[in-house]
């Protein structure tokens, strides 16, 4: 199949159907024709192509009565029709009853290729997505919502897994926002101690003075106020796991103490002199490989060392972009649904805007950004106005030209035409700006 999509096209006009052919099949497309919209349920059924083009006029059967038996056999399969002059209110109400576009005849051939693109993005991207949340719901890639489908989230994956059925500790680094708690339970509910506590601890939110009590627990009249005795966060977790995040800011002082803990794998409460002891796995998290902490003084090198029994690095969502239009698109359908909302269209233009953006809050920026625009506060184009970097004059002024070429590609919806009157260039122009700077 051609890697630019497989059009199926309906139409009675012979010579219609022959030009229509050949231009797609230039372009780059797989293209079926059936000249009978009696015939075109059967191939549509033989074939499941990722679009249809599909006259309104014909005779026998036109287009609006062949459209919902289509979308029966076929749900979320885009159906575009092609309608002639006249005829713009019934392509408008093709669409109301759940056509995908339309283009008028004679239709213009980039246009039409601009159409189809964005129609064959768009089922692909659901079809990924449904793909992926079947996954996720099944549990049957061991990804315990750790999505994507790049390489580096493939190895994150094999990582978790392998760690897993390991009972080692294990130090997760990674910036700000790339999931370091999802990967901590996907290792404990990928783990024999699956059924035992799971117990997080945010090592930079506990105020010093509490720590040691939170922590480790306190007995009767260790300080004033502790009426009774109290277990800790390590006792709570029994035969569980503890996820210890931003180990570099706990207090140099209680370092001493956990090191022991990891030791002995026993617990001393506050206040009490007898030891008990626990079973519990440690995962720790760090924004990243702490060797600056180790060296200022803020980590001691003993504690990193039993820390790390196994190490699993994730990666920025900058690393992984092929990542980014299937979190967004099932970030913002489970906003949607929870909400209530009709689920919004995310187009080839809006996908290349997401694309632009470093995300430098990863994956926790782009959900936020994700429900923002399924409820409709927030225009999928905003994070991805593009800096104007670069340490030559023509690289900033190709920044530039990149940054208004998307812009106007996202306000035209994907239309080069529309876009280079725009930009007020010729649409040759544009096409070899799109292809220089790869922005197809």
């Amino acid at each position: 199949m051609s890697a630019r999509g497989h059009v199926l096209i309906i139409d009675d006009d012979a010579d219609l159907l022959t030009a229509a052919c050949d231009w797609l099949e230039v372009s780059g497309f797989m293209v079926t024709s059936v000249s009978d919209p009696r015939a075109a349920l059967e191939r549509i059924s033989q074939s499941d192509p990722d679009v249809v083009i599909s006259d309104i006029r014909m005779p026998g059967l036109d287009g609006m009565t062949l459209l919902p038996d289509i979308l029966a056999l076929r749900p979320g399969l885009p159906v575009v029709m092609m309608t002639g002059h006249g005829d713009i209110q019934l392509a408008v109400g093709a669409m109301r009853a759940g056509a995908e576009d339309f283009v008028e005849k004679p239709w213009d051939a980039d246009y039409l290729v601009t159409v189809l693109d964005r129609a064959v993005e768009k089922r692909r991207m659901k079809r990924e997505i449904s793909r992926l949340q079947d996954l996720v719901a099944s549990g049957a890639d061991g990804s315990h919502g750790i999505l994507g489908d790049s390489p580096a989230v493939r190895h994150l994956r094999d990582r978790v897994t392998t760690f897993a059925g390991i009972d080692i500790d294990v130090l997760v680094i990674g910036e700000t926002g790339v999931g370091k708690e999802l990967v901590a339970r996907a290792l404990h509910e990928g783990s024999p101690r699956r059924g035992a506590p799971f117990v997080a601890i945010n090592c930079a939110a506990i105020p010093e003075s509490l720590f040691e009590s939170e922590v480790f627990g306190h007995a009767k009249g260790a300080f004033t106020g502790a009426l009774a005795e109290r277990k800790g966060k390590f006792e709570h977790a029994e035969g569980g796991t503890v996820f210890l995040d931003e180990i570099e800011s706990m207090p140099l002082g209680f370092q001493a103490k956990l090191l022991r803990l990891l030791q002995e794998r026993s617990v001393e409460r506050l206040g009490d002199n007898r030891s008990r002891g626990i079973d519990v796995r440690v995962v720790t998290a760090a924004k990243s490989d702490l060797s600056g902490d180790i060296a200022a003084g803020g980590l001691r090198k003993d504690l990193y060392y039993r820390l790390a029994g196994g190490e699993i690095r994730i990666p920025p969502l900058r690393e992984r972009q092929e990542d980014v239009a299937l979190l967004f698109a099932h970030f913002s359908g489970i906003a949607a649904r929870r909400h209530g909302r009709d689920e919004r269209t995310i187009t080839p233009a809006v996908v290349a805007q997401l694309l632009a953006h470093d995300w430098p809050g990863n994956v926790r920026e782009l959900k936020a950004h994700a429900e923002r625009f399924a409820l409709g506060l927030e225009d999928a184009r905003k994070p991805a106005a593009a800096a104007i970097t670069g340490e030559t004059l023509p690289e900033r002024l190709a920044a530039y030209e990149i940054s208004e070429i998307r812009t106007a590609m996202a306000d035209c919806n994907g239309s080069c035409k529309l876009a280079a009157e725009k930009l007020g260039i010729p649409r040759r122009t544009l096409n070899e700006k799109l292809g220089r700077f790869g922005l197809r």
